[in-house]
C-alpha cells in the first residue's frame, strides 16, 4: 500500500483549526458560571463576615474530594482566611473562620486566632502582631500558621487546673483539643501538635491543698490559676476559637471528621510577595490578599521548615532554657 503525501499547507491549516477549537473550548470553560449555589454565593466577598472566592472554591474542592474518597461524612466543612485581620479594634474581632453546611444552606463566619510566631532576639524575627499575620510557616516550634488542606481528627480533653469564679466557687478547667492532620506542607501538623481549641488558658499557676479532688497529686495538691480568654489574641500555630464557638465546633466534629482549608499556602504567599516587591497592585490579577492587612504588613513571608528549623534548633542550643522551677504553693485568700 502506498502512502500519499499530504500538502504541507493542508497540515498547517488542520493544525490551526485544532488549536483554535482547543482555545475556544478553554475559553468557553473559563466563562462557565461557578457551581457554587446562589445562597452560598451571596456570602462571597471581601468584607468582614464574607468569604473570598478563592478561599471558598478551595475549601469546597477539598471537602468534595474527601467525601468522594469516603473519608468524610460530615455535612459541614470549615475554611479559614488567615490574610484577614483578627482584631478590628474597639473589642471587635474579625470573622475569618467559616462553617459551611451546604445541605442545610447554613453559613457562619466567626473569629479565630492566628499563629503568633516568635522573635529569636539577635537571630531572626518571624513574629506576628495581633491584627494581621505577616509570617507563615511549618517549622517545628515556630508557632506559625501553615496554610493548606487539613482534616479534623480525634478530640482530647485534658484537665488544666482549677480557677475561681465571680461567685467564689472553684471550677475545674478542662479544655478539649481537636487534632488536625494536614497534607503537603502541612503534613507535619500532628508532630507540631496543631489543632483547634477554645482560646482560654490558666495563668499565674500555683498549687493548692485539695485532697478530696480526683485531680489531686500524691501530696493532695491541685493546680490553680486565673482563667484568661485570649480570643482576640494569637495562638501557638493552632486554630483557636471563642469558648462559645469552640463548644459548637467541637460538638460538630467529635467522632465525625471533616475538612478544613486554611488560606494562604506558600505558593500564594510567594506570588503576593513578588507582586508587593514590585509595587504591583493585586487588583486585576488572580492574586488575593486582604487589602487592609497587606497594606499593614507590606510583604508576607513563608518560612519553610528546612530553612527555619535548623535556626530554631541552634537558637535553643545557644540559649538553653532555665531549669524548671516547682509551681509555688498558693497563698490562701
Amino acid at each position: 500500500m502506498r502512502l500519499r503525501s499530504v500538502p504541507l499547507g493542508i497540515v498547517a491549516g488542520l493544525l490551526l483549526v485544532v488549536i483554535a477549537l482547543t482555545v475556544s473550548a478553554r475559553s468557553f470553560a473559563a466563562l462557565q458560571p461557578s457551581d457554587i449555589p446562589a445562597w452560598l454565593q451571596a456570602h462571597v466577598g471581601d468584607g468582614d463576615g464574607q468569604i473570598s472566592q478563592v478561599v471558598l472554591e478551595r475549601a469546597r474542592a477539598l471537602y468534595r474530594e474527601k467525601v468522594a474518597q469516603g473519608a468524610v461524612r460530615n455535612p459541614c466543612y470549615f475554611a479559614m482566611d488567615a490574610t484577614r485581620p483578627g482584631d478590628l479594634g474597639n473589642g471587635v474581632l474579625g470573622r475569618r473562620y467559616y462553617v459551611v453546611c451546604e445541605a442545610s444552606q447554613s453559613f457562619r463566619a466567626i473569629s479565630s486566632g492566628h499563629g503568633g510566631g516568635r522573635n529569636l532576639k539577635g537571630t531572626v524575627d518571624f513574629s506576628n502582631g495581633r491584627r494581621c499575620s505577616k509570617n507563615f510557616g511549618n517549622a517545628m516550634d515556630s508557632e506559625l500558621t501553615a496554610g493548606g488542606a487539613y482534616m479534623t481528627h480525634e478530640a482530647k480533653t485534658s484537665f488544666k487546673g482549677y480557677y475561681r469564679t465571680g461567685a467564689k466557687q472553684d471550677v475545674a478547667f478542662q479544655r478539649t483539643f481537636i487534632q488536625f492532620d494536614g497534607e503537603g506542607e502541612a503534613a507535619n501538623a500532628r508532630q507540631r501538635v496543631i489543632g483547634g481549641h477554645a482560646a482560654q488558658v490558666l495563668r499565674g499557676m500555683c498549687m493548692r491543698k485539695s485532697p478530696n479532688s480526683s485531680y489531686a497529686d500524691h501530696d493532695g495538691l491541685v493546680p490553680f490559676g486565673k482563667l484568661v480568654d485570649y480570643a482576640g489574641g494569637r495562638s501557638n500555630g493552632c486554630t483557636s476559637w471563642s469558648p462559645a464557638d469552640a463548644r459548637q465546633i467541637i460538638a460538630m466534629v467529635k467522632d465525625n471528621p471533616t475538612t478544613l482549608y486554611i488560606y494562604p499556602e506558600s505558593r500564594d504567599i510567594a506570588a503576593v510577595a513578588q507582586a508587593s516587591a514590585k509595587s504591583h497592585s493585586l487588583s486585576g490579577t488572580d492574586l488575593y490578599w486582604n487589602a487592609s492587612c497587606l497594606k499593614e504588613i507590606g510583604t508576607p513571608k513563608f518560612w519553610p521548615r528546612k530553612t527555619l528549623e535548623p535556626i530554631i534548633v541552634q537558637y535553643k542550643k545557644d540559649h538553653p532554657a532555665a531549669p524548671s522551677q516547682p509551681v509555688p504553693i498558693c497563698k490562701e485568700p
